[in-house]
């Protein structure tokens, strides 16, 4: 089986650097809360709801963000069994290939820079992809697995994985 697996909330967690940089820049508490399918700018005053934008656009952005729980273990678990890639929408956001790329080669180092896929629009033929935004299973063929981040928590239509062990239950021949 060919598995694509998402970066950002997936793999790696921006919400807690962008949580570190309010807080950095604005005294905005580390422990916000996060409301179900609110996106982290939806949580700072106005005028500043847009700084996010800036934040993501910064060289080194990408390059330090935490490895969200259990993900390296259960990549290599499913290379076992799977044709794993990683898939990112990298292009949206130009600093961010080579931070990406860093991240990647220091987190995940198994996975070949061939099974790297950084892109726009996520039209891939997979047969299983591990995102947490819907938009990238528009028009895609395969099993969608929707991974838990605050913003899609009121999505109830797709099949839904709230941490890597359940990914691998689901996945893992046994």
């Amino acid at each position: 089986m060919k598995i694509a697996i998402d970066m950002d909330e997936v793999l790696a967690d921006p919400i807690h650097k962008f949580i570190e940089l309010y807080n950095r820049d604005y005294g905005i508490p580390l422990d916000l809360k996060l409301d179900a399918g609110n996106e982290i700018y939806h949580h700072v005053p106005e005028q500043i709801n847009n700084k996010w934008f800036d934040y993501i656009n910064e060289k080194g952005f990408f390059r330090n963000l935490p490895v969200i729980e259990g993900s390296v273990e259960a990549v290599k678990k499913l290379q076992e069994q799977h044709e794993v890639y990683i898939v990112s929408a990298a292009m949206e956001f130009r600093n961010s290939l080579e931070d990406k790329l860093d991240w990647l080669n220091e987190h995940f180092p198994f996975i070949s820079w061939r099974n790297i896929i950084f892109c726009g629009d996520k039209i891939v033929n997979v047969d299983v992809m591990i995102d947490d935004r819907i938009k990238n299973f528009i028009d895609f063929k395969g099993r969608p697995l929707l991974f838990t981040s605050p913003h899609n928590l009121l999505i109830t239509d797709y099949e839904r994985v709230d941490n890597w062990q359940q990914v691998l239950d689901k996945l893992l021949v046994h």
